[in-house]
């Protein structure tokens, strides 16, 4: 289509809502789940770990076939594959509606949703190019991205008002309904033909999927208490290690690769991609604690939860907005730096407060500075990464990069929960064995107790489950679970501090590198 063509198309404006929408419900879904955990476990008479386990799942199962999905893509059709990504969301939001149980849970909306994502977001990267052209493909990327960032600013709040007031099954009917609207209008959508080469490398397929798989299956499987845990993350580091070595091998051999490890021979491309995996890591351990810590010490429910947790997300969107617009001359580099420092900052004044907090107003101030931070990696990590790449690679490399971010998300969710769960069930038995209150052929008992109930319990539903008990006992327990808490949200929080920390340094590696010069499409950045 030439650019006359073009100019004389009318912009198909349903067409760019749909893609729009589609997006949407892509990056809510999460957000539902976080703030909607206790509602949740209570429904289906699960655990907080289990649920837990199920979102850090649905994030690695993305993550480890996205590289995949959009080869898959690539030689069944963009169109059939944006279908079938939808179809597999679908399922998981109607399984939400329906189970009775965390098996469906893990299988259709972790599993099945995340190999929809895996599908979804590649190809509607390639159909966005295949069905606009100049000014219009450009306006419809940044609907598109403005509809994730809206996604993920107001999600919180969303699942909150919903799981409140009518409950979390509404909220994932939703979700299925806007999908059915979606594919109402699929007609609208022109394939977009593959001319590329239609080899597949399935050993390096095979080896991604077991490299982050192992890694983030072992955390989960060791916070569960048991296990192959140390067999799972060999497999995962044995796995990248050999994907590493396999990749730059058939490179040499002239043969079809998974990815190009020639993209990794550009520094700004490594610590782009880096920075990208850090801040995903931050991101995804503050969301997951967060909600638990509010729902299960402060007995918020999840709208209580989603507004304390909301000032994150909004001053992410905002300061993401405003910095987008205003690029100035401000060097990329800098501003990245500043990301991670304002995201330290906030995690490491949310530390001393977490023991003292008795609302969630104590986490405003904190969580503002965070969210800020996050803002500036939100608008500049992706085009800093993306920008040096020529056209010809820039699918490629937006790919590579939300593989990296969807694992670095799946990364914190599995493993700043488990820290935190793990903690609690180590600070139960340690306070209740070290007790000078409890009966000494009672402390296991307690012990157990509180390992297997009290992380789904507030002190109030405690104080209901020990009616009947001498009051010496009851305000015993009450206090072990009182003063374990906090101490086991301040070592998860530890998780994304960390990262931050990383970042911070890869910010200062970033500041001695001339600034990446433009080469490819930055539009591909807006579905990093």
């Amino acid at each position: 289509m030439s650019s006359s063509d073009a100019a004389a198309v009318p912009f198909n404006g349903r067409l760019a809502l749909l893609l729009a929408m589609a997006m949407f419900v892509l990056v809510v879904d999460t957000s539902i789940m976080n703030v909607s955990i206790s509602a949740v476990v209570r429904d289906i008479d699960s655990t907080v770990s289990g649920i837990q386990s199920a979102i850090a799942l649905e994030a690695l199962v993305s993550a480890a076939f996205i590289l995949i999905g959009s080869k898959v893509g690539d030689l069944i059709g963009r169109k059939r594959a944006y279908v079938i990504g939808l179809l597999c969301y679908a399922a998981g939001a109607i399984a939400m509606t329906l189970t009775q149980s965390l098996l469906p849970i893990i299988v259709f909306w972790a599993l099945v949703g995340g190999l929809g994502a895996s599908l979804l977001l590649p190809a509607m990267q390639s159909l966005i190019h295949g069905n606009f052209e100049g000014a219009a493909q450009a306006r419809v990327y940044a609907t598109v991205g403005g509809s994730a960032a809206i996604a993920a600013a107001v999600g919180p709040l969303i699942g909150g008002f919903i799981t409140t007031f009518l409950s979390w099954r509404v909220a994932f009917a939703l979700e299925a309904l806007i999908i059915a609207v979606v594919l109402s209008g699929i007609k609208l959508v022109r394939d977009v033909p593959f001319t590329g080469s239609r080899k597949v490398d399935a050993v390096g397929a095979v080896l991604s999927v077991l490299g982050m798989g192992g890694i983030v299956i072992g955390i989960l499987v060791w916070q569960e208490g048991g296990g192959p845990v140390a067999a799972l993350l060999a497999v995962g580091v044995v796995g990248l290690g050999g994907l590493g070595f396999w990749l730059v091998r058939r490179k040499r051999q002239g043969k079809a690769t998974l990815i190009d490890p020639g993209l990794f021979a550009s520094k700004l491309f490594r610590l782009g991609v880096t920075g990208q995996m850090l801040q995903q890591i931050a991101l995804g351990g503050t969301m997951i604690v967060l909600p638990i810590y509010l729902q299960m010490v402060l007995g918020y429910n999840a709208l209580q939860a989603g507004l304390s947790i909301a000032p994150l997300s909004l001053s992410m969107f905002a300061v993401a907005l405003l910095v987008g617009r205003r690029v100035g001359a401000r060097r990329p580099a800098n501003r990245i730096l500043w990301g991670f420092a304002l995201l330290s900052i906030g995690i490491v004044a949310l530390l001393p407060l977490v023991p003292r907090a008795d609302s969630g107003w104590w986490l405003l101030g904190p969580l503002l500075v965070a969210g800020s931070g996050l803002g500036l990696l939100v608008s500049q990590l992706n085009n800093y990464t993306l920008s040096p790449i020529s056209d010809e690679r820039v699918s490629e490399a937006a790919g590579v990069n939300s593989a990296a971010g969807s694992f670095g998300l799946s990364f914190g969710l599995a493993f700043a929960g488990a820290i935190m769960l793990a903690a609690l069930s180590l600070i139960f038995t340690s306070m209740a064995m070290g007790s000078t209150v409890l009966p000494a052929d009672e402390k296991a008992q307690v012990a157990q107790v509180l390992e297997e109930d009290a992380e789904i319990m507030s002190n109030t539903a405690l104080e209901e489950l020990l009616v009947g008990q001498p009051e010496e006992i009851q305000a015993e327990i009450v206090r072990i679970n009182t003063e374990a808490r906090p101490l086991a949200l301040q070592l998860a929080l530890l998780i994304p501090l960390l990262a931050g920390v990383l970042g911070l340094l890869n910010g200062f590696r970033m500041r001695r590198l001339p600034d990446p010069k433009p080469g490819g499409s930055a539009e591909a950045s807006l579905l990093g």
